[in-house]
């Protein structure tokens, strides 16, 4: 029989837990529910507190955080807060992030004296399961614990469905349960893998055959195979990079990621090729993946609207090995897992086509398909030497657009900076102005299937805070709409002290990305811009005005760092509106003992209504011509 001590309490216990699992920090907002378990914490003294202004920016911190490290935790207090997490925890889940979700609830005494007497005290609702019903249905495992001595196999359940399943678990625990006593942690918390058995093997066999045959069956006009890897969100969920670039270095095959992959290894490699994002990548990463690529081997990649970018499905001639199985063309063999599949593909390929015999000149081709490379991709810089180094500093101030922003840090941070940045980019224009930067191994985050706005600036506190990441600095990209859903989130990084960069792309107070969704007719339109040369067409009832519902209200989001801003936490804000300011910002951030540098700095990007990032073109109506 298992002796209870006084030594360890239900809180103690999920605390010892958490720093088992190596959390160094628990993100949240605080309430009189949460108390006692922040105590406990604190006397432990192996994991910091981090207390959010908001608690979807504690969702959004933890999210980012368990992406680098591998697991996150988020803490809030009943009802009012947990709904407010909510939306946080449904990202993870939807991109498989392991977030544990502590929710703290009103005493056993008071849910007894609403059964009794339908007296409801604070933050509880009629409905006493009305937290655990929502929370199932984005986790992987929902618990409410309500007998202490049940606490800790509950505890330790979740704890090991959120390592296995790689997606959330939540964590319902009455007030007055935190300083009663229970066992002390037993065995460590393990992830629990699927066994792979005879029938699992005979299946893999089956597929990598299916693979090699698709492969011989799609031959280029030369007669050699040209396939391509397509590797995505997966490889980084399941911490595969190092199978991948054994793949890629041992076969020599040519690959991309998709966006949510992005950085998953480093892009220096001399096999990668760029980010293919459907009609939204650049010209010539959609010629070599589709026009060159006689097949391809999507590889952990999620066939969502964003990875695919204005396509709506794959071919016949595509392998997309993913959600724990694996397609063909039209085959599907269930149950082949990645971690299994990379190396046996690794072996087969070398076995069929020889160490690197899977390698191409495939810049060459592109080049003579395309003339002259003077307007490749960023990421593509370092492949061959005749490549134009595009982004360097400006001689002639020029109106600032999202590609020559994005071109210019691209420049920065591969020729000017000596410090290691995280890129964290935030939904919409953002996003796919980012998405070409050339970046080392885990060197961006970005949410891609989600896609809740404002993600980014949360984000940036849990990418800062990752210990895999510390010291490198966040550099965020995030819409003027976005930043208006999550500022707040600033003061968080300004009382940590994290000198984060926060680029907010304001084109006008104007939601870019919805109008280009919506009527992208917009941006053909002759658009004149305003008094002030930013805000649109000066006649708000104009015939190429935005539809109405896009415009925001204007703010002045430099000035912001000085609301946050304290005697001894530095914030400072400045505007950028040509490339001579920008050219400058960023000569200041190469200067250390500069004031910019001391903490938090947030850039108004001012950028005009009607300009977008170049990969939207596609979306965009071609002007009428008269004859």
């Amino acid at each position: 029989m298992i002796a209870i001590t006084p030594r360890c309490t239900v809180a103690r216990y999920l605390a010892l837990r958490l720093a088992e699992l190596g959390i160094t920090h628990l993100f949240g907002v605080p309430g009189n529910h949460l108390g006692p378990f922040l105590t406990a914490l604190r006397a432990e003294g192996d994991i910091e507190w981090v207390g959010t202004p908001t608690e979807g920016g504690a969702g959004q911190a933890a999210d980012a955080y368990a992406r680098i490290h591998g697991i996150g935790a988020a803490a809030v207090t009943y009802s009012v807060g947990a709904f407010n997490l909510l939306g946080a925890c449904g990202g993870a889940y939807v991109e498989q992030v392991p977030l544990v979700v502590v929710n703290a609830s009103p005493p056993y005494e008071q849910w007894q004296n609403y059964r009794a007497l339908g007296l409801l005290t604070s933050h509880m609702s009629p409905r006493p399961e009305s937290n655990l019903d929502v929370y199932r249905q984005v986790t992987a495992d929902a618990q409410i614990i309500s007998h202490p001595g049940l606490a800790p196999g509950q505890i330790d359940a979740a704890l090991t469905a959120c390592l296995s399943e790689r997606r959330p678990v939540y964590l319902e625990v009455m007030e007055d349960l935190w300083d009663e006593p229970c066992v002390e942690p037993g065995e460590p918390i393990l992830r629990r893998e699927r066994p792979f058995g005879a029938r699992d093997q005979t299946m893999l066999d089956s597929a990598v055959h299916a693979i090699l045959t698709l492969i011989e069956e799609h031959p280029g006009p030369d007669g050699r195979p040209r396939p391509i890897v397509w590797a995505g969100e997966e490889i980084d969920r399941f911490r595969l990079g190092g199978q991948l670039t054994d793949l890629v270095e041992a076969t020599g095959v040519p690959f991309c990621t998709t966006v949510g992959a992005k950085a998953v290894v480093d892009e220096g490699q001399p096999q990668f090729h760029g980010v293919y994002n459907g009609r939204a990548s650049h010209p010539d990463v959609h010629w070599i993946f589709k026009d060159w690529a006689t097949c391809r081997i999507g590889l952990g990649a999620w066939s969502t609207s964003k990875n695919l970018g204005g396509e709506q499905s794959v071919g016949t001639d595509w392998v997309m090995a993913a959600h724990g199985g694996l397609s063909v063309g039209t085959s599907y063999f269930p149950d082949v897992r990645l971690e299994q599949l990379l190396p046996a593909l690794q072996d087969a390929l070398v076995k069929c086509y020889g160490s690197g015999g899977l390698a191409a000149d495939y810049y060459a081709e592109a080049h003579a398909h395309h003339g002259a490379p003077e307007d490749r991709p960023a990421a593509l810089e370092h492949h061959r030497a005749s490549l134009r180094v595009s982004g360097s500093p400006s001689r002639h101030p020029e109106r600032l657009t999202y590609d020559g922003v994005f071109d210019r840090i691209n420049h920065f941070l591969g020729h000017e900076t000596r410090e290691d940045w995280t890129v964290v980019s935030d939904a919409a224009f953002s996003l796919i102005g980012s998405m070409n930067l050339s970046l080392p191994a885990g060197g961006f985050l970005s949410q891609v299937s989600w896609l809740s706005i404002g993600w980014s600036v949360g984000a940036a506190t849990g990418a800062a805070l990752a210990p895999e990441r510390t010291p490198a600095r966040p550099m965020v990209f995030v819409g003027d709409g976005a930043f208006q859903e999550t500022c707040q989130e600033i003061s968080t990084h300004t009382r940590l002290g994290l000198r984060s960069v926060v680029f907010v792309m304001d084109n006008g107070h104007f939601y870019g990305i919805e109008q280009m969704l919506v009527r992208p007719s917009y941006y053909a339109e002759p658009g004149s811009t305003g008094p002030d040369g930013f805000t649109g067409p000066a006649d708000p009832d104009g015939p190429y005005d935005p539809d109405f519902y896009n415009v925001l209200h204007p703010w002045h989001y430099d000035r912001l760092a000085a609301v946050f801003a304290g005697r001894n936490t530095p914030a400072n804000g400045i505007v950028v509106a040509d490339t001579s300011e920008l050219d400058a910002l960023l000569a200041r951030l190469t200067a250390p003992a500069d004031p910019v540098n001391a903490g938090p700095l947030l850039v108004r990007v001012r950028l005009r209504r009607h300009d977008y990032p170049r990969a939207m073109a596609y979306k965009v109506p071609k002007p009428a011509t008269t004859a």
